[in-house]
């Protein structure tokens, strides 16, 4: 497992071809995992947890590295204040019920699909139940969701993608409505809004309409950046707090370095990820699906084996999912 750790970002040298289609982007195989016993996965996971003891257990009641280990429960006992706790104790997969070999097998699954996995395939895979799969999915998303906050500056694009609240048309042409008419629709639509610096961060959010982005893309923008927007009326007010930048889509795609490619890249990665993998995303969780492909878009670059190592790291340091687990799992570990 030691060439997971291998640091690999986008600021490395050029390469002649895609980074997806070279061996620098393939660290890590099913195959290896698979072939992981307990001991070694468990290991692994160790280290996720504490990489600054180098896997040695440290208490997560008072931060004492002394701990008894019981080799056979694995299980670590606090030298000093006596809390006993596993490696998982306090984080999403508090309460586990599966091998710590399957959580890291479906990381690595998960990581490995460039846009996305269903549920249903996953429980496939671990050959674990449908309510099962969706579950842990969403834990995995909520931890790449978690890593998508902050602010963003410099040139960033800023767009918006309407997902869901389409009206089934009937079967004759007489008898269908306009979709695009507010009386034809569901009101379950909801909007992705997208703030992409270019070069660097992308950031999303959920909201009903483009027009109550506007507060958000103002907190969460910084002064003096330069925005670059289309046509749309939602995106005017930018103008009296950034330098705006608009493109006519309807004239060009791109025009005299104004344009919104960068988050149309992640629109289509989100829209595949909707066709393709899911075929319907429900409004309710359409915030965790967007920051998983926001999470996918920046790390585009980063080798599948650093990518199970941030995920893995990132959920282990999570604390219990309030969405995801039952209300008699809340308490504090």
């Amino acid at each position: 497992m030691y060439h997971l750790w291998q640091e690999i970002t986008a600021s490395d040298t050029p390469m002649a071809s895609h980074f997806l289609l070279t061996a620098r982007a393939r660290t890590l195989s099913l195959v290896q995992i698979a072939r992981m016993g307990d001991d070694e996965a468990h290991r692994a996971f160790r280290e996720m947890r504490w990489p600054a003891t180098g896997g040695e257990p440290v208490c997560p009641r008072c931060d004492c590295a002394a701990c008894y280990t019981f080799q056979v429960r694995r299980l670590f006992k606090c030298k000093a204040c006596g809390h006993q706790f596993t490696v998982t104790s306090g984080t999403i997969f508090a309460s586990r019920k599966l091998p710590v070999q399957t959580y890291l097998l479906a990381i690595a699954i998960f990581v490995n699909a460039v846009k996305g996995v269903s549920a249903l395939q996953l429980g496939r895979d671990l050959d674990v139940q449908y309510k099962t799969a969706f579950v842990l999915a969403h834990k995995l998303r909520e931890t790449m969701a978690a890593s998508q906050n902050g602010t963003v500056s410099g040139h960033v694009e800023v767009d918006g993608c309407y997902i869901g609240g389409s009206i089934r048309q009937e079967n004759y042409k007489a008898d269908r409505r306009d979709r695009r008419l507010a009386e034809n629709q569901t009101g379950k639509r909801r909007v992705v809004v997208v703030m992409r610096e270019r070069g660097g961060r992308t950031l999303p959010f959920v909201v009903r309409s483009e027009d109550e982005a506007v507060p958000t893309i103002r907190r969460r923008v910084e002064t003096g950046s330069t925005v670059y927007a289309d046509e749309a009326s939602a995106w005017d007010s930018l103008h009296a707090r950034y330098e705006t930048k608009r493109i006519n889509h309807s004239f060009a795609f791109s025009d005299a370095g104004a344009c919104t490619n960068q988050a149309e890249s992640f629109f289509s990665r989100l829209r595949r990820a909707e066709w393709g993998q899911h075929h319907r995303i429900s409004g309710h969780y359409l915030h965790f699906y967007a920051g998983e492909m926001a999470w996918r878009e920046d790390m585009r670059r980063v080798d599948n084996g650093n990518q199970l190592r941030r995920v893995g790291m990132g959920a282990l340091a999570s604390p219990k999912s309030r969405n995801w687990t039952g209300y008699w799992q809340r308490a504090a570990a």
